[in-house]
């Protein structure tokens, strides 16, 4: 293994920041105490929930009491899209077809309590067309949910646009609630659930390099919401179960430095991405980017993932030569990955079977440098042309 290191796979993980790893250290080692106990050991554990609840809800322009630690993005997904349907008397579910796993798998489950399941498709880019929201919201709809970027392509949708439609559908007292996946969002774009509109949105620590395991639920006041777990009735009664207070004193942190530097970031993160598309585009002839064009002006494009296609090419092959010479970028969603069905996202987006195997998604984070890409665009460019010629 050569001793360059490159890691570019920050949509299915981030490596910690220093702070937030001191941040779990020292919670672990000094504010053990069962936050929910009413001695001294109890209430300091309390007080560090307390601060990065704080900080969690800041970095979303929301309040304190809006916020609801889970065990990461999926179980809060799961507890907004299964949490939202006791006492509905709707039983219709919208959603896309590029939605992350633990949205589409969570819709099948619906499925099985007898809600009806609208799947809305995407165009090219990966990218959904809000009149087609408009004209499949019914009555009985109870519940939306599309991300706002997607974790394989990169698509952003048009969330602006989607809130109109919601709006206008509304009027009159008609009951629906919201839900945004803004999980590969958070960090990277302006997240803000209350001017949107917006009724529940999921966020994972581990995506803006915090901890794994802890994630968070915004929730608008007086949303009905069943608990997915009964208990001690922890998390406003949201979410029973003893707080992982080392892991969410890390998210704290790492939702500090969202608050502080995601907005001046994302243009140099986007920079160096136009920069790795550009040059591999460049010096493999036949590859082609998946989804948005990557152009700073296109709304559709965010920042941080990069999908690229090596035609006549798997792409498990091509990640593992990368690999060899210290470059680590996915093939897709690392939740999909073990299924090895090729991605769903592709699919949906009309791609090509022989350009959905040669796919490889590279992807950013404030951490990448210049130098790295540009070996990345170098090796890569090497490792394709050896491999064409093995063929």
């Amino acid at each position: 293994m050569p001793g360059r290191q490159v890691y570019l796979d920050n949509s299915a993980t981030t490596r910690p920041y220093p702070e937030v790893t001191r941040a779990v250290l020292e919670a672990m080692e000094e504010y053990y105490g069962n936050p929910s106990s009413l001695h001294k050991k109890g209430v300091e554990a309390s007080r560090v929930l307390g601060h990065a609840r704080e900080a969690v809800a800041a970095s979303l322009g929301v309040g304190t009491g809006e916020i609801v630690f889970t065990g990461g993005g999926t179980e809060a997904i799961n507890l907004a899209l299964k949490g939202a349907l006791p006492g509905r008397r709707g039983r219709h579910v919208i959603t896309t077809a590029v939605e992350h796993p633990a949205v589409l798998n969570a819709c099948e489950q619906l499925k099985a309590q007898g809600v009806e399941v609208t799947v809305l498709p995407v165009d090219g880019q990966g990218v959904l067309e809000p009149r087609q929201l408009q004209e499949t919201l019914r009555e009985d709809t109870y519940l939306v949910s599309v991300m706002y970027v997607n974790n394989e392509v990169g698509a952003v949708q048009p969330l602006e646009k989607i809130a109109a439609v919601l709006a206008d559908f509304r009027q009159g007292g008609r009951k629906l609630l919201w839900h945004v996946d803004a999980v590969q969002a958070y960090g990277k774009l302006s997240v803000r659930p209350r001017e949107l509109g917006v009724d529940l949105l999921s966020v994972s620590a581990h995506k803006v390099h915090g901890p794994k395991g802890v994630g968070a639920l915004y929730v608008v006041p007086h949303t009905k919401l069943q608990p997915l777990l009964a208990g001690g009735g922890q998390e406003h009664g949201r979410r029973s179960g003893t707080e992982n207070v080392s892991a969410i004193a890390g998210f704290g942190v790492a939702a500090e430095v969202v608050a502080r530097e995601a907005q001046g970031e994302a243009g140099k993160i986007f920079s160096l991405k136009k920069k790795l598309v550009d040059g591999v585009l460049a010096a493999v002839p036949g590859a082609i980017l998946n989804g948005p064009v990557c152009r700073q002006d296109n709304p559709c494009c965010a920042p941080q993932i990069a999908n690229i296609s090596f035609p006549g090419l798997r792409g498990e092959i091509l990640l593992h030569s990368l690999e060899e010479r210290g470059i680590y970028v996915s093939t897709g969603s690392a939740c999909a990955s073990r299924k090895n069905q090729g991605s769903h996202v592709l699919k949906a987006m009309g791609v090509t079977e022989e350009l959905l195997e040669g796919a490889v998604r590279f992807s950013l984070s404030p951490m990448t440098t210049v130098e790295e890409i540009d070996y990345t665009v170098e090796q890569t460019a090497a490792v394709v042309q050896e491999l064409y010629a093995l063929i």
